[in-house]
């Protein structure tokens, strides 16, 4: 069953200079498509992953999923709730209650004048629920000392933040949590605690992720599917294993062929080429045609669309 299914969902910013600039310079209202016509669905107790290069609108889904954002167009229905189109306040409610977020800087996202006790219950205390001892659990269970709750966040390295905001996302007992970068600001060693430490708890608790990662390494030890995103498009979409030994999208292989790995030592790896286009005039037909050695005036003239092939989802007239 899915836990999360997204149709159609594309977000624009307006991007304009100020109306008296705008007069004064004769240009017209700017806006940036961050998202555009995105379709994918998480099925309960997974790890779906989108990776991309910067820019490509990652976040911005993530921040959608949570309600930070509301779509431009589409929808995002979770457990059969469609947040931008609910008219029902206490569903919407009932459903936001299910969903937690932990951002990139652990740091950035404590509150640093309020001690950890505080920090991890405030999910809980907000909606007038029983707090007594809760902080203390969690931070037990995500290997922290139930002693620490008395501390401040700066009291702490990266990791052990990383750990606490972890603490506060399990305190409402959600169902979805969004992770966006959790473990990009942390060392190496660090990063995998901090997975293997979200891995156990999702068995633990059924957790149903969605992570947010440019790390290729951590998506294929962690996803059980995986969209690849460029400039605010889904173009792949596949199980790693798919995704990593029968790659269908040229960007995809591009995004591989400059990982690093850990039997490439002396291995020439092909630099990508060209760069991202501007997002507020993006290139007609498939927005990879500017840098895809494949491209084909079809590909310059008409969208692809996400189209099943085998076991992968793939927007790319020429796939095969």
């Amino acid at each position: 069953m899915s836990l999360i299914s997204v149709r159609h969902l594309t977000r624009t910013f307006d991007v304009s200079k100020p109306w008296l600039n705008r007069v004064i310079e004769r240009r017209k209202k700017a806006f940036l498509t961050a998202v555009s016509e995105v379709d994918f669905n998480v099925e309960a107790q997974t790890t779906y992953a989108l990776v991309g290069e910067s820019g490509s609108g990652k976040s911005t889904i993530g921040r959608m999923l949570v309600g930070l954002l509301t779509p431009t167009s589409g929808d995002v229905e979770i457990n059969g709730v469609n947040l931008a189109s609910e008219t029902d306040a206490a569903k919407i409610d009932h459903i936001r209650s299910d969903i937690q977020m932990i951002f990139q800087d652990p740091f950035a996202s404590l509150n640093p004048r309020w001690r950890v006790r505080d920090i991890i219950v405030e999910p809980v205390a907000a909606r007038g629920g029983d707090t007594t001892g809760l902080a203390e659990k969690l931070l037990e269970q995500v290997g922290l000392s139930a002693l620490d709750a008395g501390k401040f966040p700066h009291e702490f390295s990266g990791g052990q933040r990383q750990r606490i905001c972890i603490a506060r996302a399990l305190s409402s007992e959600p169902k979805l949590i969004v992770c966006d970068e959790p473990t990009s600001a942390l060392d190496v060693s660090v990063q995998a605690q901090v997975l293997n430490l979200m891995s156990d708890l999702k068995d633990n608790f059924g957790l149903t992720y969605v992570l947010i990662s440019h790390d290729l390494t951590v998506v294929r030890h962690m996803a059980d599917r995986i969209g690849v995103l460029y400039l605010g498009r889904l173009v792949e979409e596949a199980a790693p294993e798919d995704l990593f030994n029968n790659t269908k999208h040229p960007y995809t292989q591009m995004l591989l062929e400059a990982a690093p790995r850990m039997d490439g030592f002396g291995r020439e790896a092909k630099l990508p080429e060209g760069e991202i286009p501007d997002p507020i005039n993006p290139p007609s037909g498939c927005a990879f045609n500017p840098r895809c050695p494949l491209a084909v005036e079809r590909c310059r003239t008409e969208r692809p669309k996400m189209r099943d092939i085998g076991n992968t989802r793939v927007a790319c007239h020429l796939a095969e």
